[in-house]
């Protein structure tokens, strides 16, 4: 077995999800992964935890049957998923839920109507809930497939995501507290990229985080929610977005009042239509967040890499982290939460409360900053 991989594993564990004697464990993969789920095994024996192993992960082409069986099934009326009780029972007596995005098929559930796809994310919002209750960790195991759609050998990409996840996450979250103590305090944000993006928000009230390889591995961001009726303004989302097999590209979206009162995409403008229609919190923003990890430096059609890329800000429709929403602000719900990337490498800039604090991808804490 690869080293970096048992190194994974470890970080998981150590780090992500400060796993404990006794602590019951679901570990959610591909059978593509199987080499991290037998080192994370071999960690959670050695502690004296519990692991169980489950396939949803795996079930793409199942789940695309089920999906596209119930479609058929309800003919012209709008198909009706039940909460699947048995899995939230499952995550209940959950204390620790490992995520490992692999896949031998990026694209399975493409051809699943985006309406469907939806009404099933509506009824699984108990399930989803329920995990984000617990310890959670999302990360990433270098399988074909996904090496393919980021348009890299297998090696090339192998030692990409381990670059990218086997850090000294300590360093990362001391440079990332520089920015965090920037925006915590703040009261407006403005985002400016060329002609085509220029949004202002309120996030006064509002909590900001860390992210240094706990939930998300890799980490390498900061992010808050914005006020929920403060977001106004547009913005053009120039890297494209891969939801549901599916790519959207030139994403444009208007807000008013912080709903979106306008959008379009030059590809799959239906399905943006679709995430925009799930609910009442579909049409605003439920996340600002702002990449800052310099080792992922190539968009790989992965929004758990790509948001995390240095030079880029990204921005969620839908569902807010209740972490990062103050006692006196209204928390942002959706049973959706799509993640949209600004590249600000050029011609841009992030301003907080009328001062800009990063220019063309530099940090005023940064070398090369220029006001």
């Amino acid at each position: 077995m690869d080293p970096r991989i048992r190194e994974h594993a470890q970080v998981i564990a150590n780090h992500s999800v400060d796993l404990q004697p006794g602590d019951n464990v679901v570990i959610d993969a591909h059978p593509v992964a199987e080499d991290l789920v037998v080192a994370l095994h071999e960690v959670i024996g050695d502690v004296g935890a519990n692991p169980i192993t489950t396939g949803k992960r795996a079930g793409k082409r199942q789940h695309r049957a089920f999906l596209r069986a119930a479609a058929q099934e309800a003919g012209d009326d709008d198909p009706e998923f039940e909460t699947p009780e048995h899995e939230l029972a499952l995550i209940e007596h959950t204390d620790v839920y490992i995520a490992i995005r692999a896949g031998d098929n990026a694209t399975e559930t493409s051809d699943v109507d985006p309406e469907v796809s939806a009404a099933y994310s509506q009824a699984y919002r108990p399930v989803q809930n329920e995990r984000l209750s617990k310890r959670w960790c999302l990360t990433q195991f270098p399988a074909p497939a996904n090496a393919q759609l980021a348009e890299m050998s297998r090696d090339g990409y192998e030692n990409f995501v381990w670059d990218a996840v086997n850090k000294d996450w300590d360093a990362v979250r001391e440079h990332q507290q520089q920015m965090v103590e920037i925006l915590d305090p703040a009261d407006e944000v403005r985002i400016k990229s060329g002609e085509t993006t220029d949004l202002t928000m309120s996030v006064a009230g509002n909590h900001t985080l860390n992210d240094y390889g706990e939930r998300n591995l890799p980490g390498g961001e900061v992010f808050t929610a914005p006020v929920r009726d403060s977001v106004e303004g547009e913005v053009l989302f120039d890297m494209p977005l891969y939801h549901q097999g599916r790519e959207i590209t030139d994403a444009h979206l208007v807000f008013e009042h912080g709903e979106v009162v306008s959008h379009s995409a030059s590809k799959n403008e239906g399905l943006l239509t679709e995430v925009l229609e799930t609910d009442d919190g579909a049409r605003r923003l439920g996340e600002l967040g702002i990449g800052m990890n310099r080792d992922i430096t190539k968009f790989t059609y992965n929004m758990l890499f790509d948001e995390k890329m240095g030079d880029t800000v990204h921005l969620a429709v839908g569902r807010a982290y209740g972490s990062t929403v103050g006692e006196d602000n209204e928390t942002n719900d959706s049973a959706v939460h799509v993640d949209m990337i600004v590249d600000m490498s050029e011609d841009s800039f992030i301003e907080v409360d009328d001062e800009v604090v990063q220019r063309d991808g530099t940090f005023r804490f940064e070398d090369g900053f220029e006001a």
